[in-house]
């Protein structure tokens, strides 16, 4: 399903253009199409990743990788969602990203989100937590803020091999906040707490979905 999703998109490039790349199994696959298109048709791209691991595997398919803190502007972008409900919602964030990620979506004319159908969503509050990038003196700070937002649960994301928590590639921590429901003032009241500096709630960043299903492939706009 993600192959079919990420052949869609790499149809979609076109020779010189400047894009953005997010990050994820999903894109991952995307990249490889889009390699192949380089391969075989020439075309000369030029990408602003979120990440570091985004950044290394456009440079091995051949796509000139800018600073991710180009100013300029991005016709087009394209990252995947941990979920993504009806409004066309997302939660973003399990790979530590989402400060990144969110950078992009708000920098790009156009962004597309590319999901396979096991993402999709009836109700985003109970789909997965919502990271919260968080400075990490601010963290017992963020909490209390956020208990008063009626959070339901609230875990420090662990680091894997390392002893303490993750560090994310701005030297912040991640906390995993669940919430009972999820309304349309929820990400701005949580960007509101000092010492958060972002959140991987995404709402009306995406202008396009497209979701990949065993009856093949749908492309979701808002509204």
């Amino acid at each position: 399903m993600k192959e079919a999703v990420a052949e869609k998109l790499a149809a979609r490039v076109k020779d010189g253009e400047r894009i953005g790349v997010g990050t994820g199994s999903t894109v991952d696959m995307a990249l490889t199409k889009i390699g192949e298109r380089i391969k075989n048709e020439g075309l000369n791209l030029q990408v602003v990743p979120t990440s570091l691991q985004s950044a290394w595997r456009c440079q091995e398919i051949g796509l000139t990788v800018l600073y991710p803190a180009f100013n300029g502007e991005l016709s087009w972008g394209f990252d995947g969602a941990d979920a993504v409900d009806s409004n066309l919602w997302l939660i973003k964030g399990k790979g530590g990203a989402l400060l990144q990620e969110k950078i992009l979506a708000a920098k790009c004319n156009h962004f597309v989100v590319i999901v396979d159908d096991s993402k999709m969503t009836d109700d985003l509050s109970k789909a997965c937590a919502i990271p919260v990038e968080v400075i990490p003196e601010a963290r017992m700070i963020a909490e209390r803020q956020l208990e008063r937002l009626n959070a339901t649960g609230i875990e420090l994301r662990p680091a894997v091999g390392k002893h303490g928590p993750i560090i994310t590639e701005a030297g912040n921590i991640i906390l995993d906040v669940t919430f009972k429901s999820i309304d349309k003032d929820l990400e701005r009241n949580i960007k509101s707490i000092v010492g958060v500096v972002e959140s991987g709630l995404f709402i009306g960043y995406a202008n396009e979905v497209i979701v990949a299903g065993k009856s093949g492939i749908q492309v979701l706009t808002p509204g």
